[in-house]
């Protein structure tokens, strides 16, 4: 996959394809119908498969105290992205220029004069333009009239429960501790891609070695304690290795910095400086104050024999 951050030195090997508008947050199963129904469209029209994104995502920007809500952060985004074969991304950085622009001038600038798309696909609900003002049916009037391109708008996809595929349901499900049900809405588990810190070392005296991690921009599961698997990327491939993680604030030993700490079993790689993915399998416990290091030591042999049941159980039913 090609990664482009500007629509106006398109080469002309990138042009005139299927392109699909969206910020894409999380990736999930509705945003991969959407960018399934354009590769059918790709595939019939003979065009490049492209995917147009935009960073930071609109909503930070426009509101940038907010607290963090990222489910796929640029790169990690970009990762999942690739993996359904996308022949080209391009992430337009949304800056106050950019906002400024008029559905229209979006519409002639970036997807008639930038990439000279042939066909456009959106999800049900996108909303573009300053003011948020054009939607599909604006789109497909201006390609029409204007611009020579085609448009489709992909109805909301659901679940055979009828949960509709939605960012904000995978953001509840995490912030109550539910990182199932998120991997179901996902299509895939929740993952926390970052560089590991190198930390106080407290878990290599205690004989539970940590990678630590920053969250950064993703949002805020809830706090407690998690079975998960940790990805390291090895020759171009990632390497997945079983674990336990601790996400919070740490209050038996610091109660300030909010960490993602994570013990991989029989690991004794160096990490340290290295980006490493995170994924959440499953919700052990609410993180907790225990009364000093000893207590604290004897809990977490305890949370990681239950995190190997529940892995060893998960690789078993795969």
């Amino acid at each position: 996959m090609k990664l482009f951050r500007h629509y106006d030195t398109t080469p002309p090997d990138h042009q005139g394809g299927v392109v699909v508008l969206g910020n894409f947050d999380g990736v999930h199963r509705g945003h991969q119908a959407v960018i399934g129904m354009a590769a059918a469209l790709a595939r019939d029209l003979d065009a490049p498969l492209q995917v147009m994104s935009f960073e930071p995502h609109p909503r930070q920007y426009f509101k940038p105290d907010q607290d963090p809500f990222r489910l796929t952060p640029m790169r990690n985004k970009v990762h999942h992205i690739e993996a359904l074969n996308v022949d080209s991304l391009f992430v337009l950085n949304f800056d106050e220029s950019f906002s400024e622009l008029t559905a229209e001038e979006f519409l002639q600038q970036v997807i008639v004069d930038g990439l000279k798309a042939k066909h456009v696909v959106v999800g049900y609900d996108f909303c573009f333009g300053k003011g948020r003002v054009g939607n599909a049916e604006m789109m497909t009037a201006f390609g029409k009239e204007k611009g020579g391109f085609g448009v489709t708008a992909v109805d909301p996809q659901s679940s055979a429960d009828d949960e509709v595929y939605s960012s904000t349901i995978i953001r509840d499900y995490l912030r109550e501790g539910q990182p199932g049900w998120a991997a179901a809405i996902l299509g895939r588990p929740f993952e926390i891609e970052a560089h590991v810190n190198k930390g106080a070392q407290l878990g290599r005296t205690i004989g539970f070695p940590t990678a630590n991690l920053s969250l950064g921009e993703y949002i805020r599961p809830k706090y407690g304690v998690y079975a998960v698997r940790l990805g390291v990327e090895v020759d171009g491939d990632v390497e997945w290795f079983d674990g336990v993680a601790n996400l919070g604030k740490r209050p038996t030993v610091d109660g300030l910095t909010e960490l993602l700490e994570v013990h991989v079993f029989d690991f004794d790689r160096d990490l340290y400086g290295k980006a490493v993915r995170v994924a959440l399998i499953e919700f052990i416990r609410a993180e907790q104050k225990f009364n000093g290091v000893d207590e604290l030591k004897a809990q977490i042999a305890i949370d990681s024999e239950t995190a190997r049941r529940i892995l060893l159980t998960r690789a078993a039913g795969a």
